[in-house]
């Protein structure tokens, strides 16, 4: 199990990169994370939701993902309350506060996942939830240690050295967690090193002259990280602003299923920049508002942010606008809660460039697809995860069909168009077509294949600078 000495630390790239490189050694390898807490979920084969991460370490083992990979998914809606999602299904929607009374439940659910996973694989890695060192939190932890305790899994610690104080972070950890769980960690490695490694040698050796643990090595920053699908949206290359064609993407509170963004923000020919609250919408040539987990909330957030008068003076100039699932519904003209599923019952009314109306549903639409653009003919593989159902006059101008039927809507100029179809952009086919229409050409890309060769760049990356063989032993060794 990999945890680490904090947030944000690498877990779910270092665990990206161990699956990857186990599994090109021949064994069945499979990732797991008994709980995440993430707005960027994957829908799987087995018809569930686990969080993005995990989709992109079953990737590295060559697999497709299932549910038992990621058995708790927390999804917060509000600053206090979060969907919990146990096995891919909704379980049910909790205060923080209340979060712990499930705990026992969820625990038992998470080593049925791990125990069934393990039916199937020579090696499963373990990817924590922020630190082990909250040890307020220890008590019915399913997250770090109180997993591996009930699993019996050894613990490999992981620090951050370009955030400063890695040696205060790994041998604090060990200073503040119970002795029982101190013993369970093997070994720690450094990581997001930048320049000469060996400038380290003195601090790994004081580590581990403090802890005992075993030092696994200290590895370089991974420069193409960000050619990797990001889990967290200030992961997004919105500071790599090469190509001439602007597209702006308003950083919603509740922003969901974000992935859409990968392929573009991966094409040196496009300028992906993601707009904080607080920032106008910029002149650009595409708006694209993405995903929610709270559509209404997000909207009256858009509102206060000035955005909907950004917005209707990007369409004014005749430029395009692209929703994506909560960012198509609040492009229509109303939305409707009645059965108060995001909070109060209401309908409130949307941004009003297209002629469609949403109502919310309780029953969660989760689905793999496979469209087909209607213009170019091209496939559009993607995914729906949502609330709600969408009709009105422009639904009659769907440009995507899937099951023979017409889907999505567009305005009478086209220029604005919105679909439940998330992923979308990654089919070259199509995301060559789509771009092309609106004004820009990009040279043909295979964007999976782009993914594939980065894995096994960070496998090389990680076999380079990690006591890889260590690893194993580690893993062999049950206690």
């Amino acid at each position: 199990m990999i945890q680490g000495a904090g947030s944000n630390v690498g877990k779910s790239m270092l665990v990206a990169g161990i699956c990857r490189h186990f599994a090109r050694q021949g064994l069945r390898v499979r990732p797991f994370k008994p709980q995440n807490m993430s707005n960027n979920a994957a829908v799987t084969a087995d018809g569930g939701e686990i969080g993005r991460a995990q989709a992109l370490q079953a990737m590295a083992c060559g697999v497709d993902p299932v549910t038992d990979m990621n058995p708790v998914l927390l999804k917060p809606e509000t600053d206090t309350g979060s969907q919990v999602i146990v096995q891919g299904q909704r379980l049910a929607t909790v205060r923080a506060r209340d979060y712990a009374k499930l705990k026992p439940q969820l625990l038992s659910a998470c080593l049925g996942s791990y125990r069934r996973l393990a039916s199937g694989a020579d090696l499963i890695v373990v990817e924590g939830a922020g630190s082990p060192a909250e040890i307020n939190l220890r008590a019915g932890d399913i997250a770090n240690m109180g997993f591996a305790e009930a699993a019996d899994i050894p613990v490999i610690l992981a620090g951050d050295i370009d955030r400063g104080g890695v040696i205060a972070q790994l041998v604090g950890t060990k200073a503040v967690l119970d002795p029982s769980d101190a013993t369970r960690i093997k070994a720690f490695l450094v990581n997001k090193f930048r320049g000469d490694v060996s400038l380290f040698d003195e601090g790994t050796a004081q580590i581990a002259a403090r802890t005992g643990w075993t030092p696994l090595g200290t590895v370089p920053w991974f420069a193409d990280a960000w050619k990797l699908p990001a889990e967290d949206i200030m992961d997004i290359r919105s500071s790599r602003r090469e190509g001439a064609f602007r597209i702006a993407v308003p950083r919603l509170s509740r922003i969901a299923n974000f992935d859409d963004l990968d392929p573009l923000s991966a094409d040196p020919a496009l300028s992906v920049e993601v707009i904080h609250p607080g920032r106008p919408l910029p002149v650009c040539d595409l708006v694209l508002i993405p995903g929610s987990k709270s559509t209404i909330a997000d909207l009256a957030d858009f509102r206060s942010n000035g955005w909907h008068i950004d917005l209707a003076a990007h369409a004014r100039r005749g430029g395009h606008v692209l929703g994506i699932c909560g960012g198509y519904q609040m492009l229509g003209c109303s939305i409707a809660d009645p059965e108060g599923l995001e909070g109060a019952p209401t309908t409130v009314e949307g941004l009003g460039l297209l002629d469609v109306h949403t109502v919310m549903q309780p029953r969660k639409h989760l689905s793999r697809v496979i469209a087909t653009d209607v213009e170019s003919g091209a496939a559009v593989p993607g995914y729906e995860i949502h609330l709600g159902q969408t009709s009105g006059p422009d639904t009659m101008r769907g440009w995507l069909t899937r099951d023979g039927a017409q889907v999505g809507a567009a305005s009478g100029d086209g220029r604005v168009r919105g679909c439940y179809l998330h992923g979308l952009f990654a089919g070259d086919a199509f995301r060559a077509a789509y771009l092309g229409r609106i004004g820009v050409a990009v040279a043909p890309t295979d964007y999976s294949a782009a993914v594939e060769a980065t894995l096994d760049l960070l496998a090389d990356h990680l076999a380079a600078t990690l006591d890889m063989d260590a690893i194993a032993q580690i893993a062999t060794d049950i206690r």
